[in-house]
């Protein structure tokens, strides 16, 4: 059943609200720059309950408007105010731009993913391999979602990549089997990081150990040390496995689990063929959802195929040989091999250079989305939102309830800033030695499986957090490559995602208190 449209009142009660919400934000960010001193913790500072203002405004924002540009461009500005920096292009966003990992994002998902999906939109390819799976392999939903499922957990480098990978690969298919997005988009969000730390051959264990190391604690002395210690936390990765096992539920069409949005987007497919809700806004381009071949031009489904395969081969070799997948490579090779295969079969420059163009234009949005996102989490690390988060746990209290406790505390710091490398950075440092001074005042009789139980917390908090943060860069790419509103993806997947969060909680207290 499609959902209505909002009425022309309850649009003008929620701009008015934001417009309140915007107003307060900027005085609030005025009286802080002003009268609110900044509060030490070691090397990092923060303001207190202040540190939380920007993000808070950016996720208010979002849910109000449905405009991920605007909120995140008013959250900056409140956190520049802050700072005391009221040239917000000069002193924030030009040096944000400039920064060599941002500049990589907009070469990534502006020049070269916007170029290969252009590329497959005019050429045909997406469709003539979706129309060669279904004749073949797949025969309705649950097994174009299987395929869903499959991929995301065999691609576990995790993150944005993985996300860019799974969702351009199945966006086809599910369009094509009536498929919802807000289905596939939890798929391919929930089979993307939290994949990562439960196959955890990747960057992962060797970033994450750099951030681990406690004096005085022997099995976290050496790199070696830790890196086995990470992988000893991985049958604890709780939430990881059930977040895992719940899409694969979904995939098969158990929706018990799924919640009512993902739940009423499934019905509302099978029943109206329609994959998005009335009012949704999805952020990718209308242009990159049909096909635009030049006449009697006839794709293969190697032109799909070939391109995909050196990406991930490309990934997969570098990630072996320098430690780390030159995703950017795989891209442009995929790019290239794409490029070359259309003018070998006849494509005109003209007609190749307009499906670039109009793949550029189609992402445009989200480039400036993910520039925005990354600034805001950049502005928050700065005014210590998190640091602040983590200053909260520093009273004493039942060993038992510390594990939930982290595990919370890296939710809302990942969820705040949008990031999950982010919130490991600000929290391992203060939560290891934190667990371990309490390990040793409760006098537990294995304070190493404690260490592993703590440190699974943090790790899969972070993970949930970064999943469902509406400003982060997995959540924005999720739902552009499967063509899925933002915020509606974000009302969805936050339910089965909670219930997942919930049970880990449950299942790390359990073990605290029979096991250590």
């Amino acid at each position: 059943m499609k959902g209505r449209p909002l009425s022309g009142y309850q649009n003008y009660n929620s701009n008015f609200l934001a417009l309140i919400v915007l107003i307060f934000g900027v005085f609030s960010a005025l009286y802080v720059n002003y009268f609110v001193e900044e509060l030490r913790v070691g090397d990092a500072y923060h303001y207190g309950l202040w540190s939380l203002l920007p993000a808070f405004i950016t996720i208010l924002l979002s849910w109000l408007t449905r405009e991920p540009l605007i909120a995140l461009l008013s959250g900056i500005a409140v956190g520049a105010f802050m700072m005391g920096q009221y040239n917000l292009t000069d002193q924030i966003l030009i040096p944000a731009m400039t920064q060599t990992g941002t500049a990589g994002l907009l070469l990534l998902y502006l020049w070269l993913l916007g170029g290969l999906l252009g590329i497959w939109s005019k050429t045909g390819a997406a469709q003539a391999f979706a129309d060669y799976m279904i004749k073949h392999f797949v025969r309705g939903q649950r097994s174009t979602k299987l395929v869903a499922w499959l991929l995301g957990v065999l691609f576990f480098q995790g993150g944005s990549m993985s996300t860019v990978l799974v969702g351009t690969t199945v966006r086809p298919l599910a369009d094509k089997a009536g498929i919802s997005h807000e289905e596939m988009s939890y798929i391919v969000d929930s089979t993307a990081s939290p994949i990562a730390i439960v196959i955890a051959f990747n960057a992962w264990p060797a970033y994450v150990q750099a951030l681990i190391f406690v004096p005085g604690v022997t099995f976290l002395a050496t790199e070696a040390d830790r890196l086995a210690f990470f992988f000893s936390a991985v049958p604890f990765s709780f939430y990881g496995i059930i977040a895992v096992i719940g899409t694969l539920l979904l995939s098969l069409n158990i929706t018990t689990f799924s919640g009512k949005r993902i739940n009423n987007a499934h019905v509302r497919a099978a029943t109206t063929g329609e994959l998005d809700a009335a009012d949704a806004k999805p952020l990718s381009a209308k242009k990159l959802q049909v096909c635009d071949v030049p006449q009697g031009y006839h794709a293969h489904v190697l032109e799909f195929i070939l391109p995909l395969l050196s990406l991930i081969t490309i990934a997969v070799f570098t990630f072996v040989f320098y430690g780390a997948p030159k995703i950017h490579w795989a891209f442009g090779a995929a790019l290239l091999i794409s490029t070359f295969i259309a003018l070998a079969k006849g494509m005109s420059l003209n007609h190749l250079i307009g499906g670039v163009g109009n793949g550029l234009k189609g992402v445009v949005l989200v480039s400036l989305i993910l520039v925005f996102a990354v600034t805001i989490g950049a502005i928050s690390k700065q005014i210590g939102g998190g640091v602040y988060l983590v200053s909260l746990l520093s009273e004493q209290f039942p060993y038992w309830l510390l594990p939930v406790v982290l595990q919370f505390m890296a939710m809302l710091i990942a969820f705040s800033t949008g990031t999950s490398w982010g919130t490991f950075a600000i929290a391992f440092p203060l939560a290891m030695p934190l667990a371990w001074a309490i390990a040793q005042s409760a006098g537990i009789n294995d304070p190493e499986l404690f260490m592993i139980v703590c440190f699974a917390t943090v790790l899969n908090g972070s993970v949930y957090g970064d999943q469902c943060s509406p400003i982060s860069d997995t959540t924005i790419l999720s739902s552009m490559t499967t063509g899925c509103d933002m915020m509606d993806h974000v009302k969805s997947q936050i339910v089965p995602a909670t219930y997942a969060a919930s049970l880990a909680a449950v299942l790390w207290t359990l073990t605290v208190i029979f096991f250590v």
